[in-house]
């Protein structure tokens, strides 16, 4: 049985932007996310789309941090 502590704990590596990377540096999922039951899964999304909101009214640009990332994720694949 997870305490609410752990399940906060576990919420708040899902909702990070942190991700673990494999030996050939591909992301990997973040595995806090396995832990956590059906309503741990809803908090971490829910959490998740209010810290995104937050991040894109505080930039200049309106990006997220995961819009920032996957930008420049594509804008290096291509050379940009």
């Amino acid at each position: 049985m997870t305490t609410p502590e752990h399940q906060a704990e576990l919420v708040e590596q899902v909702v990070s932007a942190y991700r673990p990377r494999d030996p050939r540096g591909q992301l990997l999922p973040s595995a806090a996310f396995h832990d956590l039951d059906e309503a741990g899964r809803v908090a971490a999304y829910e959490e998740a789309r209010r810290a995104r909101a937050i991040e894109a009214a505080l930039d200049p640009e309106g990006l997220s941090s995961t819009a920032r990332a996957v930008l420049n994720r594509i804008l290096r694949a291509s050379g940009g």
